[in-house]
């Protein structure tokens, strides 16, 4: 049986998120591809494929169909195999992963995973309605009616409140009811997680947001949708993030230093499937991370620390329970005994998370592998996870059903020392 090449990610970069009404998506790509090819110790030249991931350009200026060509060949990638990827929030854990099955294939022995989104606009009705093709837009009506009855049972404050947001925010909402019904979860317990995660994030200078926030700081601010308050639910963002990928071969060839590379144990994509919405064993996340968890050869007790996809702070506790990182009903317990928090078993999301740090779509999966590359590598500065050897990533979105659409779970390993 032939083995399987070893893939790793020498090179990071990534732009700060946060509002850039300035930039370009031609801007936001130069910089973070330019930083992760200084970091990998690499020239353009030297790279044989690159997998653009973009959701929102086409949408928001008209550029369509050949979005990685305008932004990566004048960075001087002539020639080079361009593949652009558009799989909503998971566009660029979708190259990524694409990448590394490109790699593992022989088809090429260094690649560049990159995404970016440029979608903060002053005319905020168009930008909300961006994210209304995350879903069936045919059955729009059926959509909202199941998400609707995920949520039976949970009764709504009559002074909840609400104010304007995306449709994905009401998803979230019926996720958060539905979890309150079936493990027990609390509104307090999601506004822990978003205080643990605005707190992460004031140590992370590429942060939308850096301050620090309490329980009853978050239970107090602007009401989105019940159970979610402002601080619960992630920005809406601009920002770019890439990673240079590349197989034993090249690392050699490369010179590059083995101790800071970072070796892709598992890279695990699935899609929704028909469930019914109390089906929670067949959710597509849980799926992906068994599979992942196979494929690395881990269990979940060897991760030391996880980049979670927290649109909001019902989406990490949701996740946690997907991804075994604790027992089934505990995760509200998790995080409001710190365990999940810088110094807990098993910090999640030292970033800040997409709640503070920021979710541009279309690169938020490679900001979350960003995160965990300088953890391995010792480099998280004042947020570091003591000795992180182990890393996961979980990324998803669009919806689907009941569902996100689309899923990513990777697993991460320091380079030998």
């Amino acid at each position: 049986m032939k083995s399987v090449r070893n893939v790793y990610i020498i090179g990071v970069g990534m732009t700060p998120f946060g509002r850039h009404h300035e930039l370009t998506v031609k801007s936001l790509t130069g910089a973070a591809v330019t930083e992760a090819l200084v970091d990998a110790g690499c020239r353009p030249e030297d790279v044989d494929v690159a997998f653009f991931g973009n959701v929102g350009q086409g949408y928001m200026e008209g550029q369509t169909s050949i979005r990685g060509q305008v932004a990566l060949l004048p960075l001087g990638f002539d020639s080079v195999p361009i593949h652009n990827v558009e799989n909503a929030c998971a566009t660029s854990s979708s190259a990524l992963h694409l990448a590394v099955a490109h790699l593992r294939s022989g088809s090429a022995d260094v690649a560049l995973a990159i995404g970016v989104e440029k979608i903060h606009s002053l005319d905020k009705q168009r930008m909300f309605a961006f994210f209304d093709g995350g879903w069936d837009v045919h059955a729009a009506a059926e959509n909202l009616r199941a998400l609707r009855q995920m949520g039976d049972g949970v009764p709504v404050p009559p002074d909840a409140g609400a104010a304007p947001h995306s449709v994905f925010m009401d998803v979230y909402a019926a996720f958060g009811r539905q979890a309150m019904r079936h493990f027990g979860f609390t509104q307090t317990q999601f506004a822990a997680v978003a205080a643990k995660n605005h707190t992460h994030a004031v140590h992370n200078p590429r942060a939308q947001y850096r301050a620090a926030m309490s329980v009853d700081d978050v239970l107090s601010a602007q009401p989105i949708v019940y159970p979610l308050t402002l601080p619960m639910c992630a920005p809406i963002s601009d920002g770019a993030a890439a990673a240079i990928l590349c197989t034993d071969e090249a690392l050699k060839r490369l010179s590059i230093d083995a101790a800071r590379a970072v070796r892709v144990r598992a890279s695990v994509m699935r899609s929704a499937s028909a469930r019914h919405g109390d089906a929670l064993a067949r959710h597509v996340t849980r799926l992906a991370a068994d599979a992942a968890y196979e494929s690395a050869g881990i269990a979940p007790s060897d991760i030391d620390v996880a980049e979670v996809h927290d649109a909001t702070a019902i989406g990490e506790l949701i996740q946690v329970e997907n991804l075994r990182l604790c027992p089934e009903g505990e995760a509200g317990a998790m995080a409001t005994s710190g365990a999940s928090a810088l110094g807990g078993r098993v910090p999640i999301n030292p970033s800040g998370g997409l709640e503070s740090k920021g979710h541009p779509v279309g690169a938020t999966g490679l900001g979350q592998i960003h995160e965990l590359v300088l953890q391995l590598r010792g480099e998280g500065g004042t947020r570091q996870v003591r000795g992180a050897r182990m890393a996961l990533q979980e990324n998803g979105g669009g919806l689907w059903g009941v569902e996100e659409a689309v899923a990513h779970v990777g697993i991460f390993e320091r380079g030998p020392a």
